[in-house]
C-alpha cells in the first residue's frame, strides 16, 4: 500500500510504499490480546506480601489448655481463625512476566499495525529533525499534521530527532520510540501512528521477513 509523505508542516513532499505483509496483514486478535497482557504484566511489581501464621509475631503460648474447657482445642492465637492471625495462602513476592514466543510478539505488531492501517490512522512524515528544542514548535507540528489526541511517533534510530524526543516530553499524551521499541501498547494506545519514511521501510523489512 502507499502512503502520503508530509514535511513537519504539513505539506506532501512524495510517498512511501508500505510492505502490504506488515501493514495489510490477516490481523490476529488473540495475538494482540496475548501480546498487550505480556507487557502490561511487565510492569507490575510483584512486591505484594502478607504474613502467614509462622510470620506474624506472638502466639508462642498455647491459649488455654487441651481439655476440659469445652472449646475446641487452640494450639496458637496467631492460627489463620484468630484476629491477628496468619493471612491464608495470601500473596508473596513474585514475577509477573511470562513467555510469549517471538512469532507471537511479531504477529501481534503486525495485526496492530494492519488495524491502524485500515482505520487510515497512520501519518507518514519525511523526518522528525527540529531545529531547536522548543514545545511550543512541537505543538504546532501536531496541528500541521492534523493530530489532535494521543499520537505515538516511530523514528529510524540513525536519524536526527533528539530535538524532537526532547520537545514533547512535557506533552502527556504524545510518545515517540525508535523501530527497535515498537511495541504493541503504544500502537494499541494512541489514536495517530507517525512513522518517519525510514522507519517506514525498516519496519516493512523487519517484520515482513516471517
Amino acid at each position: 500500500m502507499k502512503l502520503d509523505v508530509l514535511d513537519l508542516s504539513g505539506k506532501k513532499t512524495g510517498d512511501v510504499e508500505l510492505s502490504d505483509s506488515v501493514f495489510q496483514c490477516e490481523v490476529n486478535n488473540q495475538a494482540i490480546f496475548d501480546a498487550l497482557l505480556r507487557q502490561q504484566s511487565s510492569w507490575r511489581q510483584g512486591t505484594h506480601d502478607t504474613k502467614g501464621r509462622s510470620e506474624v509475631s506472638g502466639g508462642g503460648k498455647k491459649p488455654f489448655r487441651q481439655k476440659g474447657t469445652g472449646r475446641a482445642r487452640q494450639g496458637s492465637t496467631r492460627a489463620t481463625q484468630f484476629r491477628h492471625g496468619g493471612v491464608p495462602f495470601g500473596p508473596t513476592p513474585r514475577s509477573h512476566t511470562f513467555k510469549l514466543n517471538r512469532k507471537v510478539r511479531r504477529l501481534a505488531l503486525r495485526s496492530g499495525l494492519t488495524l491502524k492501517a485500515n482505520d487510515k490512522n497512520i501519518i507518514c512524515v519525511e523526518n522528525m529533525e527540529m531545529k531547536e528544542i522548543k514545545t511550543k514548535e512541537f505543538v504546532n507540528v501536531l496541528k500541521n499534521l492534523g493530530i489532535d489526541r494521543k499520537a505515538y511517533f516511530v523514528v529510524d534510530v540513525e536519524e536526527a530527532f533528539d530535538n524532537a524526543y526532547m520537545s514533547l516530553r512535557n506533552l502527556g499524551n504524545i510518545t515517540m520510540s525508535t523501530v527497535e521499541g515498537l511495541n504493541i501498547y503504544d500502537i494499541q494506545n494512541a489514536n495517530k501512528l507517525v512513522l518517519t519514511k525510514a522507519a517506514a521501510t525498516k519496519i516493512g523489512e523487519v517484520l515482513g521477513n516471517e
